[in-house]
């Protein structure tokens, strides 16, 4: 499969006791939707690694992988990411959007119809989550920005068919 078709998900954290049992770090959003794909899961390096099982302990995820049953084996895979399909993900309201369908938007801001670059990814730094968007050929300048991803305030529009991402923001901020 085309990792362009694929969102990674959680990746394997450090073991957990003795029988190949692994803390997940999850990346969905909320954190908890992870239960959901628990069938679509799959790391692209390794085809025949299953989950067993995930379930929650406290505020962490803790699962298992068939066929690993000690700590070394799992110590192994440590750190591997995990993926779906995108065609797993659930549809979406047309005013919603997936962060892996923001990545290589090309952003205009609206003050002057300036190209400011392209979206090359999105972080969160704990107020909200931010668009890092990378100058282009065509971008208006050099400057890599961080601009925060609100909608109304910020950002005007998504045209996900055109690959447009239109936002209140002007070169010199």
């Amino acid at each position: 499969m085309k990792k362009n078709n694929l969102v990674c998900i959680a990746n394997i954290g450090k073991p957990r006791g003795l029988k190949g049992e692994f803390f997940l770090n999850s990346f969905c959003s909320p954190k908890e939707n992870i239960l959901n794909y628990i069938d679509d899961i799959f790391s692209d390096d390794k085809s025949d690694l299953s989950i067993e099982y995930i379930k929650k302990s406290n505020s962490k995820f803790l699962a298992k992988i068939k066929n690993v049953d000690n700590v070394d084996d799992i110590k192994k895979l440590t750190n591997i990411k995990l993926y779906i399909s995108t065609k797993n993900l659930p549809d979406l309201k047309p005013d919603e959007v997936y962060w892996h369908d923001l990545k290589g938007m090309i952003v205009i801001g609206l003050n002057k119809n300036e190209i400011l670059g392209e979206v090359k990814e999105l972080n969160n730094f704990g107020a909200n989550d931010c668009l890092v968007v990378k100058p282009t050929i065509d971008s208006v300048d050099d400057k890599e920005r961080l601009i925060p991803f609100i909608k109304e305030k910020f950002i005007d529009s998504v045209d996900k068919k055109e690959k447009i991402l239109k936002v209140h923001w002007q070169s010199d901020y």
